[in-house]
């Protein structure tokens, strides 16, 4: 049976997992209805982090000298922006904006065709991040989060945010030409080339194992020594390292974990995996899956083999009345907005993004902190929208 989860590149809209047909059309990728503009005035806002430090945000620019933009050759170098999140002290720094202005105006046009909304009701939401934040003292787990593809990085915000508060620090990659517009130092705003590609099996792999390349890169910039690209590089715990991503950047776990041994523990947030895990597993190490449900009796063959193959400790998990988005900053935002969500849909937005913030948190607490999670061990009576399978 097949679990949905792809879809073509140009047709990737917000609520849609990364394998629905492009003629299947959810209500919030419609044209944005007439109460989405008049509820646009409002402040939008990422629930707060949950965990007892202050977060700062870095956003640092990294240019690969050894690497040709594999989607714009012509375009030299492949170039990356990330941003750096961090445990801070408390008091400092100002508030960090969500993304820039033009990055917005081209993720509302891609994804909600006739778009209403106004660019700045995204651009100007508040986020929980502060820049210039002084970092606390100490050095702490880092884990990389990779994107869905045509999204921008700062659909991950929230998990970010909650991450870097619980005592993390955090890369979040943006995959140049994979979104719909990544903002550079000097404000040219690149757009989706892949998307132009004619999807194919062999276009997924490539964007997996492009993403892969990226992850790999950005540790080493981040853990080179001397002269590592992040001034607050000694925050980074060097022997603990995981990936996170949603989507396509969940799925890109698998190739990034292959081929980086620096990777000890991954999670996917509902990504069909392209790329198997090969009959030898990951080398032991551990693997989250949480996904969506699908129709009575449908599963994604990619994560019934991902799941033989895994020879670690591992968990897949389904919450009950998500979707695709449910993972991400995007039905805050919509919801909001007054957009209502895909049909079946009964997981609200906040409560979307503490499952979302809880589990992967309680993840990552485990494999990279040896900290005991007992929500891992099976389903609990306080979150019981989440199956333990099989």
């Amino acid at each position: 049976m097949i679990r949905l989860r792809r879809t073509a590149a140009a047709a990737l809209l917000l609520a849609l997992p990364l394998s629905v047909a492009a003629t299947a059309v959810p209500a919030w990728a419609a044209p944005a209805p007439a109460a989405a503009t008049v509820r646009a005035s409002v402040q939008l806002e990422l629930p707060r982090p949950t965990g007892p430090f202050a977060v700062g945000r870095e956003i640092i620019h990294l240019v690969d000298q050894n690497r040709t933009d594999p989607w714009v050759p012509s375009a030299g170098p492949r170039q990356l922006m990330v941003s750096m999140y961090y445990p801070a002290r408390p008091g400092t720094g100002s508030p960090a904006p969500y993304m820039t202005p033009e990055a917005a105006r081209l993720m509302l046009d891609l994804k909600l065709p006739g778009n209403t909304v106004p660019t700045e009701a995204v651009s100007g939401a508040r986020t929980w991040s502060r820049t210039d934040a002084a970092p606390q003292h100490g050095r702490f787990p880092l884990v990389v989060l990779s994107p869905g593809f045509t999204m921008p990085r700062t659909e991950l915000t929230a998990l970010a945010e909650d991450l870097t508060s619980r005592g993390y620090v955090v890369a979040l990659v943006d995959h140049t030409y994979e979104n719909a517009g990544t903002t550079f130092p000097d404000g040219h705003t690149t757009t989706c080339a892949a998307c132009d590609i004619p999807p194919s099996e062999q276009q997924r792999v490539a964007l997996n194992e492009s993403r892969a390349k990226d992850v790999s890169f950005v540790l080493d910039r981040l853990t080179d020594r001397p002269h590592p690209a992040w001034r607050y590089a000694r925050l980074i715990d060097r022997d603990r390292i995981g990936m996170a991503g949603h989507s396509l950047g969940g799925a890109a776990a698998v190739p990034t974990m292959l081929a980086d041994p620096r990777v000890r523990a991954g999670a996917n947030l509902d990504g069909t995996m392209n790329v198997p895990v090969p009959a030898g597993g990951l080398g032991g190490r551990p693997f989250l899956m949480i996904g969506h449900p699908l129709a009575p009796g449908q599963e994604d063959p990619t994560w019934t083999e991902t799941w033989a193959h895994l020879d670690g400790w591992k968990r897949w998990l389904t919450v009950a009345g998500s979707n695709h988005g449910t993972f991400t900053d995007n039905p805050v935002f919509f919801e909001a907005l007054g957009m209502p969500q895909p049909p079946g849909t009964t997981v609200a937005a906040a409560r979307g993004v503490q499952l979302t913030r809880q589990y992967v948190a309680a993840f990552f607490d485990l494999q990279l902190k040896g900290v005991s999670r007992p929500i891992l061990d099976g389903p609990t009576p306080q979150n019981p929208e989440i199956t333990f399978h099989p």
